[in-house]
């Protein structure tokens, strides 16, 4: 039996962690997180939802800014710039995907650098690439990361192969890796003989999107497996992008979906919220 690497325990000694330090915070004001949200979409709501009752169960003050769909790229630059001008928010996030006739690159670069604390701003993308601290890192690759130092898992001189190469997810994780010295090959949709690479993986992370593609043949015995994906198959089981049940027979260590990767990329992001409060404008890894 692989090691299940269980995101929801392991987020909850995060968020654990986190409470024990905002209730130190004696009477000055309690960290602040503002989420902003265009459209009525029905999963980012229950994800938008999700975040701000974390911030609150563990002593954070949120706000939801839930604006219509017909928002204008201009009346949602105004909304960010109020906030980046309260010194009262501490954290920034724009929910994405954002309706098509909204301009995402002006949108996410519009975030003063010091609030971003999904870590997408040019700025927080470029400290990362350059070996220097952000003052945040996208939270999904950050909680991966946060997630294999829980289990001990260590990847220095592993080889990863990282499937997908978006800038939230694969592209990031792909250079936290390179950072703890493994050895990274990223593959994408038009990489030749994309099995030949997974096959020689000792760590795969799998984030393209399609339900269940991964399967054990793929891979080689004792591989470690970040599964990134979340989809809903027509019978409304939730899927990721590998097949759990043939892959957890080879695998040392899997996580499962859900309640793998997803519970993790919530608490890094209430993590970085109190981070930038705290005006350490880095980010490390939550160790135990």
């Amino acid at each position: 039996m692989p090691i299940i690497l269980d995101g929801k325990a392991c987020a909850q000694k995060v968020l654990d962690r986190l409470k024990i330090r905002i209730d130190t915070i004696a009477d000055a004001r309690p960290p602040h997180l503002t989420v902003v949200q265009v459209g009525e979409d029905a999963a980012s709501s229950v994800y938008v939802n999700k975040k701000g009752k974390t911030a609150t169960s563990i002593g954070m003050s949120s706000e939801i800014v839930r604006l219509p769909e017909s928002t204008t790229t201009a009346e949602l630059l105004t909304e960010i710039n109020k906030r980046n001008n309260d010194d009262t928010v501490d954290g920034i996030l724009v929910q994405l995907p954002l309706p098509p006739h909204c301009d995402e690159r002006q949108v996410l670069e519009a975030i003063a650098p010091h609030k971003d604390v999904d870590g997408f701003h040019p700025i927080n993308v470029g400290r990362l690439y350059s070996g220097h601290e952000p003052y945040a890192l996208p939270c999904t690759p950050a909680g991966m990361m946060t997630l294999l130092n829980e289990y001990n898992i260590n990847t220095s001189g592993m080889h990863a192969v990282v499937l997908g190469r978006s800038n939230i997810v694969g592209k990031p994780i792909a250079q936290l890796l390179l950072q703890e010295n493994a050895t990274v090959t990223l593959c994408h949709s038009r990489t030749q003989n994309l099995k030949d690479h997974l096959k020689q993986a000792d760590l795969v992370v799998a984030a393209i999107g399609k339900p269940e593609w991964v399967t054990a043949d793929m891979l080689k015995t004792g591989v470690v497996v970040l599964d990134v994906g979340i989809n809903r198959l027509d019978s409304g089981e939730l899927v990721g992008d590998v097949h759990f049940e043939s892959v957890a027979k080879i695998a040392q260590a899997i996580t499962p979906v859900p309640g793998g990767v997803g519970p993790m990329t919530i608490a890094t992001l209430l993590s970085n919220t109190l981070s930038l409060y705290e005006g350490r404008f880095s980010y490390t890894v939550s160790r135990k």
